[in-house]
């Protein structure tokens, strides 16, 4: 029985020996976790509190001079100008071609045709070189629009060598893109002599439902169709308000509407604007 005392003891001995976390240490940790937190909350807060760096740029609209400001960390001066450019003048597109609607319109565009066509081929490398080397907004809708306008002006350019060619040789107008919905001007300038003029009577009919002095129309019509030259006038008429104006309804256009305006302004913080009466 005298183990007994032993055992107490023992058990008092092992009890002493039990292992203690230094203050330092649960401290030290704390420390840590509270060092950690405020980094995270810093790098938030400098993220949220950025400053916008606000720059003006002064534009022209039909009847407003304006200012607008805008954020040069989301936009660069270029990327606003160039998309103004897009936005207000259509990327700056120039390309044309002489109008015909006399005899001597006519006869010029046969006699210089070659120099009409080479004037539109640079007037159309030039203007594509313009609107592809534009610095816009980098959006899809502002890319789209750009995307937009450059098949518009290869749409038209091709539309305009086609017409400039016809005048001269109106087979050109039976195989292309255009006369699908435009054939029957195609088929009269390529046809007997029965088809060209009863389509010719058609168009100046319609033509007269849609003008302030339709009476005028159809005299022309009967005047010129008595005419030694009926043939060129026929074909005047049957190209530039048959075929031509029929065609331009197939050009795909970028619609500058309310949507396109608003984008543009949403460029900026705000615009202040000077504006003439209408």
């Amino acid at each position: 029985m005298r183990l007994k005392p032993l055992f107490f003891l023992l058990i008092l001995l092992l009890s002493s020996c039990k292992k203690e976390i230094p203050t330092n240490s649960i401290s030290n940790k704390k420390n840590l976790r509270r060092e950690t937190n405020s980094i995270t909350i810093n790098k938030k807060d400098s993220v949220e509190t950025k400053l916008i760096k606000k720059e003006r740029f002064d534009f022209e609209t039909e009847l407003c001079s304006n200012k607008g400001y805008f954020d040069s960390n989301k936009y660069s001066r270029e990327e606003i100008k160039d998309t103004y450019k897009l936005w207000f003048q259509s990327g700056s597109i120039a390309m044309s071609t002489p109008s015909v609607f006399k005899l001597a319109d006519l006869y010029k565009v046969r006699s210089e045709k070659d120099l009409i066509l080479k004037k539109l081929d640079a007037d159309f490398s030039k203007s594509k070189k313009i609107l592809e080397n534009l610095t816009i907004v980098n959006t899809l809708y502002w890319q789209d629009i750009k995307n937009a306008y450059l098949k518009e002006l290869k749409q038209n350019y091709k539309k305009q060598k086609i017409q400039i060619e016809s005048y001269t040789n109106p087979a050109v107008l039976l195989n292309n893109s255009f006369t699908k919905n435009c054939k029957n001007f195609a088929r009269a300038l390529n046809g007997s002599d029965e088809e060209l003029l009863s389509t010719w009577r058609k168009l100046r009919e319609e033509m007269s439902k849609k003008n302030g002095n339709p009476e005028k129309i159809m005299n022309d019509f009967e005047s010129n169709s008595q005419s030694s030259d009926w043939k060129d006038f026929a074909t005047i008429d049957l190209i530039t308000f048959g075929w031509g104006n029929c065609a331009n309804q197939d050009i795909e256009r970028p619609l500058h509407d309310e949507k396109m305006n608003k984008e543009f302004e949403s460029l900026f913080i705000k615009t202040d604007s000077e504006c003439d009466e209408p």
